[in-house]
């Protein structure tokens, strides 16, 4: 009698960001509270995903989540970046690629 293990989800573990993934978030985190429009970030790590909440006031519902959910990389792209109310507003397989949507917010009119 032989004794077969096999991978399931629950034997993966947590999912984390790795460190020069975390540095690219904590860019765009750094220009984003140099400008005044963010103010505290938390971190988790779940079974199935990793997320970076961004706040405007610590006490509140976070602005934007990044997420990692490896499970989807070869799918819809393991990155994504979802607004308030868990709307996703950009997905893809590139962080740096999703985070370009902060990029948009950068210019203002100023009249």
């Amino acid at each position: 009698m032989s004794l077969e293990v096999t991978p399931d989800s629950s034997s993966r573990g947590p999912v984390f960001f790795h460190r020069l993934e975390l540095n690219a978030i904590l860019r765009v985190y750094g220009r984003m509270v140099a400008a005044g429009e963010w103010r505290d970030y938390s971190l988790g790590g779940h079974d199935d995903s990793a997320v970076f909440a961004v706040f405007k006031r610590s006490g509140d519902e976070p602005l934007y989540t990044i997420e990692k959910r490896p499970a989807l990389q070869r799918r819809q792209g393991q990155w994504a970046i979802h607004g308030q109310g868990g709307l996703v507003l950009k997905r893809g397989h590139e962080l740096e690629q999703v985070l370009r949507f902060f990029d948009r917010r950068r210019f203002s009119v100023v009249e």
